[in-house]
């Protein structure tokens, strides 16, 4: 599973590996056609964005999300700890 990356490779990561876990990266680098580098960069690539993916999606229960639907579609009025808030942000946040 290729991914196109088209900036220069200039950071490192290096690992300590058993002996049994090099000769198995070497094969399996090799049964695919890649080096070594390319198989692990390949696959610990893929396997990052599955957990970035994982913990960053929201996950609901079915209260949860009918709470989430009714919030969004019947927002409550800001009562005044949420106006003192609003405004102390406008106070320290410049906005574009």
């Amino acid at each position: 599973m290729a991914t196109a990356n088209t900036s220069p490779k200039s950071a490192r990561i290096e690992t300590r590996v058993s002996p049994e876990q090099k000769e198995l990266i070497e094969r399996a680098a090799a049964f695919s056609g890649r080096t070594v580098s390319d198989f692990v960069l390949a696959h610990v690539e893929v396997a990052a964005k599955k957990m970035i993916e994982e913990r960053e999606k929201l996950q609901l229960d079915q209260a949860q999300s009918r709470m989430l639907v009714d919030a969004l579609l019947a927002p409550r009025k800001p009562n005044k700890n949420l106006k003192g808030a609003m405004a102390r942000h406008r106070e320290r946040v410049e906005s574009r």
